[in-house]
C-alpha cells in the first residue's frame, strides 16, 4: 500500500492517492481523516490479499467477495445474535481506538451518502 495526499481545489477536502493490489486510485478525503483512511486502506489491502490467496479469486469477483465479507462482519458487530460472526475478532482494548473506529464508520457513512461512487473512485 502506498498513499500520498495531494490538495484539491476544495480547501475542506483533499484528494488522496492510494494503491490497492497494485492499482492506483484517487479518493476524496478531509485532511483530518487522512490517517484513518490510510489505516482503512491498509486493512482493506490485507483483507483483499488474504481472501484472494484463500479463494484464488481476482479482479471484480475478489472485490465483491471482500466487500461481502466486510459487510457481513459489520452487520455481525452491529446486531449481535442476528448474524453469527465469521470468526472471532481480536479485542480492541483501547477506548480511544474504539472511539476512532466509530468516528471512521460515521464519517464513511456520511461521505458515501453525500457522493456518487464516481466522485470517490
Amino acid at each position: 500500500m502506498s498513499a500520498n495526499g495531494n490538495p484539491s481545489n476544495n480547501s475542506m477536502s483533499m484528494s488522496l492517492d492510494i494503491t490497492l493490489l497494485g492499482k492506483d486510485y484517487r479518493v476524496a478525503c478531509a485532511p483530518e481523516e487522512r490517517e484513518a483512511l490510510l489505516a482503512a486502506v491498509d486493512m482493506l489491502d490485507a483483507r483483499i490479499r488474504d481472501i484472494g490467496a484463500r479463494t484464488r479469486s481476482s479482479g471484480e469477483r475478489l472485490a465483491v467477495m471482500t466487500a461481502l465479507n466486510l459487510a457481513h462482519e459489520l452487520l455481525a458487530l452491529r446486531e449481535p445474535g442476528t448474524y453469527p460472526p465469521p470468526a472471532p475478532l481480536p479485542p480492541i482494548d483501547d477506548e480511544s481506538s474504539r472511539r476512532r473506529i466509530e468516528a471512521i464508520e460515521a464519517r464513511l457513512d456520511q461521505v458515501l451518502a453525500g457522493h456518487k461512487q464516481d466522485d470517490l473512485f
